[in-house]
Order: C-alpha cells, then sequence, then structure tokens
C-alpha cells in the first residue's frame, strides 16, 4: 500500500503558552483509505487536522503528506488536497456558487473555460447545478455545506480532508452527505480523513478508525472492532470516551439481550441481510 499521510508523536505549543501533544499511536492514511479521527469536543481533533493542512508547525513529532512537510511545502501538494472545514461561512469566498467553486481550479491554472465545465460537472455530480448562480449569502445551511464538498472536489484531489463536517445538521443530512461523499470517493480512488464526535455517521463508512482523547490518539480499529469489542476499546466503554453508540448498535444489543442474535452488523443493510436470513428468506 502507498502511504500519503503519517503523523507520529506532534507538539504543539500555541501562542498563550498552552502545549498540546499529540502520541500514541502512529497514524497513517494509505491510498484509497477512509480514516475517521473520533473524539469529542476538545479531544484534539481540529489541531491534528490542522497540523495535516499545514495551518500549525509542530515543535516536534513528523507530519507527512504525499511526503512533504505541509506546514513547509502545501504549495507543492495543495492541488492533491481537498477540504471541507467546520465553519462552512470561512470557507465560501465566492459571490455566487459557480464563482467559488471555480476558484480553486482557476488558482490551480486551468483556464476560464476549463475551470466552468469543472464546476458545472462537479455541481452536477452533487445535484446542486441549480444553484449555479445562487448568490452564496443567500443558501441555506446545507445548501452551503454541498456547495464546500463541490469546492473541495472540483480538482479531482487525491485526499480528502473533513474537519467536522456535519456539524449543526439533522441526522438525515448527515446521512445523506456521508453517502454521497463515499460514493464518489469509492468512484474516484480518493482518500478521506474525517474528524467527527459522532459514531453515527461512520457506520459502513470508514475503514479505519482513531479514537482520540486529550490529545491521545489511543486506538486504531475497524468498525466492527470498534463497536463489538469487548475489552477496553470495544463498545462497552465508548462512554469513557464521552462518545455515543449508533442507534443500529445499540438496537443490535436490545435484541442480543432478548436472545436474537444478529452478529456484528456494521450497516443497516448488513443487519437486514441477517434478518431475512432468520426469517427464512431467501
Amino acid at each position: 500500500m502507498t502511504k500519503i499521510v503519517e503523523v507520529n508523536c506532534i507538539e504543539h505549543i500555541y501562542p498563550d503558552k498552552t502545549r498540546i501533544e499529540l502520541c500514541g499511536l502512529e497514524l497513517t492514511v494509505n491510498k484509497g483509505e477512509k480514516v475517521a479521527i473520533l473524539g469529542s469536543n476538545g479531544s484534539g481533533k481540529t489541531t491534528l487536522i490542522k497540523h495535516i493542512l499545514g495551518l500549525l508547525t509542530p515543535s516536534k513529532g513528523l507530519v507527512s503528506v504525499f511526503g512533504k512537510n505541509p506546514a513547509k511545502d502545501f504549495k507543492i501538494i495543495r492541488h492533491k488536497i481537498g477540504v471541507v472545514l467546520q465553519n462552512i461561512d470561512e470557507q465560501l469566498i465566492g459571490p455566487t456558487v459557480i464563482d467559488d467553486i471555480m476558484f480553486s481550479p482557476l488558482n490551480f491554472g486551468y483556464s476560464k473555460q476549463e475551470a466552468q465545465s469543472m464546476a458545472e460537472n462537479i455541481m452536477d455530480e452533487l445535484g446542486i447545478i441549480h444553484l449555479k448562480d445562487k448568490i452564496i449569502h443567500y443558501l441555506s445551511g446545507g445548501e452551503k455545506k454541498k456547495v464546500a464538498i463541490a469546492g473541495a472536489l472540483v480538482h479531482n484531489p487525491e485526499l480528502l480532508v473533513l474537519d467536522e463536517p456535519f456539524s449543526n445538521l439533522d441526522s438525515k443530512s448527515e446521512r445523506g452527505y456521508i453517502s454521497l461523499i463515499d460514493r464518489i470517493c469509492r468512484e474516484k480512488g480518493i482518500s478521506v480523513i474525517i474528524s467527527t464526535h459522532n459514531a453515527e455517521v461512520l457506520t459502513d463508512f470508514a475503514d479505519t478508525i482513531f479514537l482520540i482523547s486529550k490529545n491521545h490518539l489511543s486506538r486504531k480499529k475497524t468498525l466492527a472492532e470498534l463497536f463489538y469489542s469487548q475489552d477496553n476499546f470495544g463498545q462497552d466503554n465508548l462512554e469513557v470516551y464521552n462518545l455515543e453508540k449508533p442507534t443500529l448498535i445499540k438496537m443490535v444489543d436490545i435484541l442480543k439481550d432478548r436472545g436474537i442474535d444478529l452478529g456484528n452488523p456494521v450497516s443497516a443493510e448488513e443487519a437486514a441481510d441477517v434478518v431475512e436470513r432468520l426469517l427464512g428468506k431467501p
């Protein structure tokens, strides 16, 4: 496998002398892999993301993205990275939707005609072509999220970085956006790093999950291992990280207590397949 992101035991000191150390496990992202950084608010997720994006420079430790130090060489690798930040309004800078989405291709040297074609193609893929000439300021929160996602994907990046991208959205919208991103990234082979406090959105999405607590990367597991293992990092201890189990996992637990064992499904589809088999359906 080709390793495209590597972060190992970094230390950062903020101007107010606050010292943050992110150690524990080495965080790695391989080509085509979808990695989640899961932790409660204040656990250090955004600090970690900012180091990956070169927005912060560590005083100690290793940060490598596409073989470069992002704090020093981000200009060299920026065309390979798409970003969706938690505060969308800080990211959207164009007066209209198409102006905003064209911004990155134009900065990367594409002609105006090429940039417009790229913008229209990604808007069509995301189902927002009807917003093309809308003024950003008047869009709904959900529409702004899709425009930000389009802006992150328009130049066909190799890595998509999402920092708490679905905050302040209802659960249905969260699932819709995560499914949309999952489909596009699978089709195009884009690697993903997503930070979130919501394990619900990760079901049937992340290949690898890093649990982060108090600036410490403490666990690295698959979805099934995270939700069903019974040791110190398993589902019975998610509350130690101030995290809540997904609704699906809660249902599986309740049914198991009632004598109905669905195994270890990590998606609604997997659970439905097991139920069909238990009911004797072909």
